[in-house]
């Protein structure tokens, strides 16, 4: 059996230990986590409830972290994520924008799908703006700087956040009844999404994920120089824009009901590295996969706190109490290697 023939099946190997693996943790999950003093296995009610929470955690964790593969392949840059370099914000912001649409402020019969569909729309054009710029002002002589790209990250996170609290200031109270102002700041795991807006992330997050996957063989190659992916038959320039499309509309479509989670696009990836090695065909679920349980678990942790600080923790603050330390030792680490070109 030749060596392509291997491929498909290890892939598919690869993809049931992932969705095991998951389904443990989320199983695990399922039993902590709640703030009702009364919650029992038997009670099919509350069960629900955190089958829901677990699941809208886990479709976010491994978005995030799927794309976060993508980022570090196509940029060359091992700290790259969705929220270091501003596509978490920028859909965020837009998101939170989406609020002040005429729209938002028929019934909820009348404006469902619509509203839904326009949100999500508002979040992947804030992604896609926050990746141009930053890609525009990062590269230059057709190449991109990775110290330039970070700062630029930087720089769009803060404007967005900057442009986020002049908003909520002008107009308090815009986001009542929808997970409130902080989580379009911090991030977190709602419990008040309607079912469209799960469904529509999760539909969006499949697509791209399938995209991703279909083009996972590519990003190995993406990994070289310019040059050596050319030499290769590889149109470098048009997979990039491809992946970063695919990995920026997945991003939106979850930030679009959490807010911008930090860090998590970051970490797992490198804890799937450890794994599996730089393989992205196994990289990607093996990533996908941990980046979902993380989350779960960091928000069932949370819920599990919520009783001895009187408040459940946004899952954003645990996951940048985590990872921003990782960060720093990365960023150590990195200052002693060359940098690509």
């Amino acid at each position: 059996m030749t060596t392509k023939s291997w491929i498909l099946p290890r892939m598919l190997l690869t993809l049931l230990v992932c969705l095991l693996g998951w389904a443990a943790v989320a199983a695990a999950c399922l039993c902590v986590g709640s703030t009702t003093a009364a919650f029992r296995w038997p009670n099919r009610e509350l069960l629900a409830g955190r089958a829901e929470v677990v699941l809208v955690a886990s479709l976010v964790g491994g978005a995030l972290a799927g794309a976060g593969v993508v980022y570090q392949a196509v940029l060359r840059n091992p700290l790259a994520d969705p929220s270091l370099l501003g596509v978490s914000s920028g859909a965020s912001l837009s998101a939170f924008l989406w609020r002040f649409m005429p729209i938002t402020s028929l019934p909820a019969a009348m404006a469902g799908p619509a509203f839904v569909l326009g949100q999500q729309g508002f979040s992947f054009a804030g992604a896609a703006v926050a990746i141009a710029i930053v890609l525009l002002l990062s590269t230059r002589r057709g190449k991109l700087e990775p110290i330039t790209l970070l700062l630029v990250g930087v720089i769009v996170n803060s404007i967005s956040g900057s442009i986020f609290l002049l908003v909520n200031t002008l107009n308090r109270d815009i986001t009542a009844g929808n997970g409130g102002e902080l989580s379009f700041l911090v991030g977190g795991i709602q419990t008040n999404l309607l079912p469209m807006q799960e469904y529509a992330a999760a539909i969006g997050v499949a697509i791209c994920w399938a995209m991703l996957v279909y083009v996972s063989g590519q990003l190995n190659i993406a990994v070289l120089s310019e040059a050596e992916a050319t030499s290769l038959g590889i149109r470098i320039h048009r997979l990039r824009w491809i992946a970063l499309s695919a990995a920026s509309l997945m991003t939106a479509a979850v930030v679009a009901i959490s807010g911008p989670i930090g860090f998590v696009g970051l970490v797992c990836p490198h804890l799937a590295r450890l794994m599996v090695g730089n393989d992205q065909r196994r990289l990607l679920p093996v990533s996908t996969a941990i980046g979902a349980a993380l989350l779960a678990v960091a928000d069932a942790g949370s819920r599990q706190l919520a009783g001895s600080f009187h408040t459940i923790l946004p899952v954003g603050v645990i996951t940048g109490l985590l990872g921003g330390p990782f960060y720093l030792v990365l960023l150590y680490k990195a200052r002693h290697k060359p940098v690509m070109t």
